[in-house]
């Protein structure tokens, strides 16, 4: 069951503030996603979060690096002093609960990321987070059945009326997507080549070819008279 009022967004998973950027003005982005192993690729890490927050009018999420609960505070004021619409992103530890709890509490959004059971979703949201991350494709390298665990959490949240949104992570191709709207999830992050494969269908192309070659007879049609 979804959240009413709620339809399943989509956020790009990058690091680079070009990919961002085609992205953005597609207007069908309306978030980004980041992490570390994103992150090493740039040339200027810190140049590139800042980029991408000033690019993104939705929220942002950046991911600390710490282990202890203490520096991931540290970090996570840092963070959101980069923009007004970032979002910090800790991992489902218990010591990325605690620092959780503490950001939240200070007005801080926060992402709990890497989220593979309803058990540790509800802890998120018991945190306070504003969204929880669970992995798709990790879960379905691991044999397990990431559609139940999307449904559990999407029907659990809203059977306690949980604000925490489910923002589906690791989505490899566009049946994950596809899989993850299906299930309520309120957000799906894909990398830029899945994004860029969504409106991909063989039949979509063959359509074009024969609306493009009737459409030389209209030509006319479409000329402004002299």
């Amino acid at each position: 069951m979804k959240t009413k009022g709620l339809f399943m967004l989509i956020f790009l998973d990058s690091a680079d503030p070009e990919e961002v950027q085609q992205a953005v003005e597609s207007g069908l982005i309306a978030g980004v996603t980041t992490n570390p192993s994103l992150l090493v690729q740039q040339k200027d890490p810190l140049g590139a979060m800042k980029a991408i927050c000033q690019l993104v009018p939705g929220p942002v999420s950046l991911q600390v690096g710490a282990a202890q609960a203490s520096e991931m505070v540290e970090q996570g004021r840092f963070l959101a002093s980069l923009g007004s619409n970032v979002v910090v992103k800790v991992p489902l530890t218990p010591e990325g609960l605690k620092a959780c709890s503490l950001l939240s509490h200070e007005g801080i959004p926060v992402n709990v990321t890497l989220c593979f059971s309803l058990a540790q979703g509800l802890l998120a949201a018991r945190a306070g987070a504003t969204y929880v991350s669970p992995f798709v494709g990790r879960l379905e390298d691991a044999g397990e059945e990431p559609d139940v665990l999307l449904d559990h959490l999407a029907q659990t949240f809203s059977l306690h009326n949980l604000p925490t949104l489910i923002l589906a992570a690791s989505l490899r191709n566009r049946h994950h997507v596809e899989m993850a709207a299906l299930c309520c999830a309120h957000v799906a992050t894909v990398p830029y080549r899945v994004f860029k494969e969504l409106w991909v269908h063989p039949l979509l192309t063959a359509g074009l070819r024969v609306f493009e070659k009737d459409a030389t007879s209209l030509k006319g049609l479409f000329e402004s008279p002299t």
